[in-house]
């Protein structure tokens, strides 16, 4: 897949031309580049900047806006995305409140939403919002498989009280229940908090096998580091598919080590098997991106902008046969595209959109990682 530079327009647009033409696919994107989870935005700012100039021989024009990490603010974006710039398509958000919050939006304007965070919606929502990342219970699942050969009988939960939080919280249990694992203890924390000695506390004395930590990027450290500091085992410690970053190790230095991290296929894509079907996309992908922003740079969320591209290269032909960009049959056909056309390997797994399912992602997809001397291992 080739690739393009493109250049900022300003610190908050992104713009391949300054308007859009009837027959040019306009893609909206509110992506968090400040605020709390701006070390998520960054990089899928950066992965968006190295999408072509066209898919299918349309001129892609992108115009990127920062939500702050505030889903009123990104309510805002998506509004203005379909009432002023007639966008085909809406990319975001990183963090799973702010993407939430921009779905209804999305399906009452009839415009598909790529959503870089894993949100679960409650039924009936949603209908217009395919999710980038893998869901959280696809993501549980060699967490728990790793509990299981471990012989592990309890856990406790450190986690966001938001809905990437609340999202983790309900796909690992039952999955944990299954294996005869038993939740001892639920203590919660919000993304702008800068301690947790109250919530370790309590979860230390309830003194379970392992701890699961529910945070994203640089800011999973922080509680990673406050249970450590209070004497818990950093080999007991496991985190989440958002903490798959190097900024995990940077920021959490020695207090990670030998700690474990479910991940895409993506992040270690040159450590995998051949035969694993993301690992061709996510090892160009890693070259590509760290081409231009150096070694070490690649995670997951530039690699969700590497597979939001894969995807539309292979719904845009499908979606052209029955409209023009710009238009609602577009954008129904882009829609009904996503949801028919199969089976679709990405650098984070393979994905298989349908009606009824905009995860998609296969049960194999989730790899766990170990923190080993500052780098990634593949556990399974």
């Amino acid at each position: 897949m080739k690739r393009t530079l493109t250049s900022l327009a300003t610190a908050l647009v992104l713009a391949f031309g300054a308007s859009a033409a009837l027959a040019d696919i306009t893609i909206g994107a509110s992506i968090s580049l400040t605020g709390p989870t701006s070390a998520l935005g960054i990089p899928t700012k950066n992965g968006i900047a190295l999408w072509p100039k066209e898919i299918a021989g349309e001129k892609l024009n992108v115009i990127m806006l920062d939500d702050a990490t505030d889903p009123t603010t990104a309510v805002k974006n998506t509004r203005k995305f379909i009432t002023e710039d007639h966008v085909d398509l809406i990319v975001g958000s990183v963090a799973t409140p702010v993407a939430a919050a921009m779905a209804d939006v999305a399906a009452e304007g009839k415009t598909v939403q790529l959503m870089l965070s894993p949100v679960n919606l409650p039924e009936g929502r949603g209908g217009w919002s395919f999710r980038m990342p893998q869901s959280t219970a696809v993501m549980a699942i060699p967490i728990v498989e790793d509990w299981k050969k471990l012989g592990v009988k309890t856990y406790g939960f450190l986690g966001y009280a938001d809905a990437y939080g609340e999202a983790w919280l309900t796909d690992i249990k039952p999955l944990a229940e299954k294996a005869g694992i038993k939740l001892v203890d639920v203590e919660r924390f919000t993304r702008s908090d800068t301690a947790v000695t109250g919530q370790v506390l309590k979860l230390t004395a309830a003194n379970p096998d392992v701890i699961l930590v529910v945070a994203s990027g640089s800011g999973a450290a922080m509680p990673h580091k406050g249970l450590v500091e209070r004497g818990y085992p950093k080999g007991k410690i496991y985190q989440t598919h958002g903490a798959a970053t190097m900024d995990l190790i940077r920021v959490g230095g020695a207090d990670v080590e030998g700690s474990f991290v479910s991940s895409g296929p993506a992040v270690v894509a040159e450590k995998l098997p051949d035969s694993n079907a993301s690992k061709a996309l996510g090892m160009q992908y890693k070259s590509e991106f760290e081409k231009v922003y150096g070694k070490g740079s690649a995670n997951q969320f530039g690699a969700h902008a590497f597979d939001a591209v894969l995807v539309l290269q292979k719904a845009v032909p499908i979606a052209l046969k029955k409209g023009k960009p710009g238009t609602p049959e577009f954008r129904a056909a882009l829609k009904d595209a996503f949801e028919t056309m199969g089976r679709t390997p990405v650098s984070q797994g393979v994905l298989n959109w349908t009606p009824t399912d905009h995860f998609g992602y296969t049960p194999e997809t989730g790899v766990l990682l170990k923190v080993v001397n500052g780098d990634w291992q593949v556990v399974r």
